[in-house]
């Protein structure tokens, strides 16, 4: 588990260019803790739309919430950081981090179900 809000993939590699515009990546972070059934995606939500990311966040079976986010590196490095502060009900006890490619397959940040 990655807990350093600049780490990089698990390969070693840091954000890449892909598909989506020139100047964006994807974030993909999955947050443990007590971080389901208090308001956790919702305050990922409305930090993403803020910061005009694109993607979703949705309750994972174990427990966990799964962020998938494109947009700025700088973007996503502050939403990053806030999924380790969390919302003031939520205990965040680990964020797993990977960096990949922008797919540009988002329009908006939503939540799945």
């Amino acid at each position: 588990m990655t807990n350093a809000p600049d780490a990089a993939s698990p390969n070693g590699a840091g954000p890449a260019d892909g598909d989506g515009p020139a100047d964006t990546v994807r974030l993909r972070a999955v947050v443990t803790g007590v971080v389901q059934g208090v308001g956790y995606r919702w305050f990922v939500i409305r930090a993403a739309r803020s910061m005009e990311l694109t993607g979703f966040a949705r309750n994972l079976r174990d427990g966990s919430v799964e962020v998938v986010a494109e947009g700025t590196r700088e973007g996503l490095e502050r939403l990053l950081g806030m999924l380790y502060e969390g919302p003031r009900a939520s205990v965040v006890k680990g964020v797993d981090v990977g960096w990949g490619k922008a797919t540009g397959e988002y329009y908006v940040f939503d939540v799945l179900v």
